[in-house]
């Protein structure tokens, strides 16, 4: 068992979720509302891989719960087993029983909404050490990979894989490979900003952090 603490930095409201994989069962809180300065904590049962992130902009003006970046499309505050709608900033975890090896990661192969960080409370290991995406990729988002909100201003960025869907951005067909799938002039924007997040599928070398001993993890939006 781990507990997963995330808490809200952002000077405004976000709406958290969880997505179980590997067709294990949801955890029991799979969505909610998180107000600035917040925190609210999970139990998750190990094993368990699965992922981590907020919604922003939500709203129930339309009769349906609606986010304006990363909705799980479920109308709801909880997320049911539904994925966030790219662009959305990913906290990731294999979370492994008995104390053995964890390992987790900051994706921004989906795109990029949010700042996060995730900080191992306990645990040991040479990659068991804090990560972090502190930085706002939107400030620098390519027109052609923008969301913007109501006002026009950006409010999330998407990957040149979910913009275009071509092998060389999504390392698919004949670039599904470490080899033959290279960084891009897309992904080195979002590598650029967030070292230690991954930019595209094999961005592993500097992106994927471990460790063993069965810590508990914070996960802070706006860090």
């Amino acid at each position: 068992m781990a507990t997963l603490t995330i808490r809200n930095n952002c000077p405004y409201t976000i709406w958290p979720a969880t997505l179980t994989g590997g067709g294990r069962p949801q955890l029991g809180n799979t969505g909610f509302q998180l107000a600035p300065q917040v925190s609210s904590s999970i139990n998750v049962p190990a094993p368990w891989t699965g992922r981590v992130w907020a919604r922003t902009g939500c709203s129930t003006n339309s009769g349906r719960f609606v986010c304006a970046t990363a909705d799980c499309g479920s109308g709801q505050v909880a997320c049911n087993g539904a994925g966030g709608a790219p662009p959305a900033t990913l906290a990731e975890f294999t979370l492994a029983p008995n104390s053995r090896q964890d390992f987790y990661d900051i994706s921004n192969v989906d795109g990029f909404n949010l700042p996060l960080s995730i900080t191992p409370q306990g645990g040991s290991g040479p990659r068991c050490t804090g990560t972090s995406c502190s930085a706002n990729i939107n400030s620098v988002c390519p027109s052609k990979l923008a969301v913007r909100g109501s006002g026009g201003n950006i409010i999330g960025c998407k990957s040149a894989c979910v913009v275009f869907g071509e092998p060389q951005y999504c390392c698919t067909g004949e670039y599904n490979s470490a080899t033959r799938c290279q960084p891009t002039n897309y992904s080195r924007i979002f590598k650029n900003q967030c070292p230690q997040a991954y930019s595209y599928a094999y961005d592993d070398q500097s992106s994927t952090f471990s460790c063993t001993g069965g810590p508990n993890y914070l996960i802070t939006f706006c860090p």
